[in-house]
C-alpha cells in the first residue's frame, strides 16, 4: 500500500507510536490542574511539551496556546480580533481566494456581523497579487481589522510569500494572521522570524495525536478565549487539556526536524516524477509548477479525464490521493483555490493531488508515476467528460 493523503493526514509518527505505547504503559493519568503529586507530574509533562515546541517553532512558550487543532486556531484569531474591531471603527478584513475552506466560512460567519470581506487576487501562478495588497492596505488602513492568507496551500502546496505579507501588514499596523497549516512540518520555520502576528497547527497534519494542535500568538494578552471553562491555558482556553496529545505534539515536531534534513532528496524525487509523467504525457498540467512549492506536494492534471476517475483508477491499485483536499473530494468540480487561479473547469475537473511524508521511500514515486502513467493510458481512450 501506498498512502499519498498527507496533506489532508499524515499517520501516526512512529516515534509518537512508541512513546504512546511506554506513556500509556507508564502514566501518569491525572488531571494537569490537580494540585496533587500525580497532578502536578502530569502538568509537567505538558509544560516540558509546551516548552519543546517552543523552542522548535521559534516562539517563547508564553505564546503556544494548545487546542483541538487548526480550526479553533481559525476561531480564535477571527473572535479575538473582530470582536475588538468596531469599537475602533474596524470594519473588514482581507482574505486570499484560496485559504482552506474553514477561513472562508469563518470569514462568512463575521460577514453576517457587518464585516466587509475583501479577497486578494490571485496571479496565474496562485501567489497573491502584492501590489494590490499594497494598495488595500494603504487606502484601508483606517477600517482595515486584519490580514488571512495562509503560508502554504493545501490542495497545490503553492507557498507564499508570507514574511513580505507579513512585513507589509506591520508597516502598516495591521495584525497578520497566517495559516501553517500546510507549512509547518513540511518546511523550516521559526514563528519568530516569520513576520506572523498569529500561526496555527493540527497535530494529525505532523504525524501528533487528531484533536491536538496549537495556536501561536505574538501578543498573547490580544486573544479572547473562545471557551470560558475552568481557566486553563492561562484563562485562554478553558477545559481540561488533552495533555497525552499535547505531548504527542513535542515528540512529533521533534521528528520533523529530523525529516526535514531530508526534504530536498524527497523534493527531487518528485520533481523527477513530474518531469517522467509530463514527458509521456505532454498535455498534463501541474498546478503551480513556476511556484514555490512544498517539496512533497504534485497537484496535476489531465484535461478531460475526471479526477476521481484517476482515484478511483490508483485505489484499484493500493495508492491511495484525493482529487482536492478532503473538504471538497466529494465535489466533482472545479475547487475554488483552482477558481482563484483561473484554471479552466476542463483542467480543474481532471486534477489529482499526490501528498507524501518527508520520510516516505523515494521508490514511491517511481511506483506511483508508473501506475498513473497507466491509468491515463486507460481513461484517455474514453474521456471522463
Amino acid at each position: 500500500m501506498i498512502y499519498a493523503d498527507y496533506n489532508g493526514s499524515a499517520p501516526l509518527d512512529s516515534q509518537v507510536k512508541n512513546y504512546l505505547l511506554k506513556r500509556l504503559e507508564d502514566g501518569p493519568f491525572a488531571n494537569p490542574n490537580a494540585i496533587h503529586n500525580l497532578g502536578t507530574k502530569t502538568l509537567m509533562g505538558m509544560e516540558k511539551a509546551r516548552s519543546i515546541c517552543a523552542k522548535i517553532l521559534g516562539a517563547k512558550k508564553h505564546q503556544i496556546f494548545f487546542n483541538s487543532g487548526s480550526t479553533e486556531g481559525i476561531a480564535t484569531v477571527f473572535h479575538s480580533i473582530l470582536s475588538e474591531a468596531k469599537k475602533n471603527h474596524k470594519t473588514s478584513f482581507i482574505i486570499s481566494g484560496f485559504e482552506h475552506a474553514a477561513i472562508p466560512n469563518t470569514a462568512s460567519y463575521y460577514q453576517k456581523e457587518g464585516f466587509e470581506i475583501k479577497t486578494l487576487p490571485t496571479t496565474k501562478s496562485g501567489i497573491v497579487d502584492l501590489e494590490v495588497l499594497k494598495k488595500w492596505l494603504e487606502e484601508g488602513r483606517d477600517q482595515l481589522a486584519m490580514v488571512s492568507i495562509m503560508a502554504a496551500n493545501n490542495e497545490s502546496g503553492i507557498i507564499q510569500p508570507y514574511k513580505e505579507i507579513g512585513r507589509l501588514c506591520n508597516s502598516y499596523g495591521i495584525p497578520f494572521f497566517c495559516d501553517t497549516t500546510q507549512y509547518i512540518g513540511k518546511a523550516h520555520f521559526n514563528f519568530e522570524e516569520s513576520e506572523m502576528d498569529y500561526a496555527i497547527l493540527s497535530g494529525h497534519k505532523i504525524g501528533a495525536l487528531t484533536g491536538a494542535g496549537i495556536l501561536l500568538a505574538k501578543e498573547p494578552s490580544l486573544l479572547k478565549p473562545l471557551i470560558i471553562g475552568g481557566g486553563q491555558e492561562t484563562g485562554l482556553r478553558g477545559g481540561t487539556q488533552n495533555y497525552i496529545g499535547n505531548e504527542t505534539l513535542a515528540v512529533a515536531l521533534t521528528s520533523v526536524e529530523e525529516k526535514l534534513a531530508h526534504s530536498k532528496e524527497i523534493e527531487l524525487a518528485r520533481n523527477a516524477f513530474e518531469k517522467d509523467i509530463k514527458d509521456s504525457f505532454p498535455e498534463v498540467v501541474i498546478i503551480g509548477e513556476s511556484s514555490p512549492r512544498l517539496g512533497t506536494t504534485t497537484y496535476l492534471s489531465y484535461p478531460g479525464i475526471h479526477g476521481q476517475a484517476i482515484q478511483i483508477e490508483l485505489e484499484s491499485d493500493n495508492i491511495f490521493v484525493t482529487t482536492s483536499s478532503a473538504c471538497s473530494d466529494n465535489s466533482p468540480v472545479t475547487s475554488h483555490v483552482l477558481k482563484a487561479m483561473g484554471i479552466s473547469d476542463e483542467v480543474g475537473r481532471g486534477v489529482v493531488r499526490i501528498s507524501l511524508g518527508m520520510d516516505s521511500p523515494l521508490g514511491y514515486y517511481k511506483e506511483i508515476g508508473e501506475k498513473l502513467k497507466k491509468a491515463y493510458r486507460k481513461l484517455s481512450k474514453v474521456k471522463s467528460f
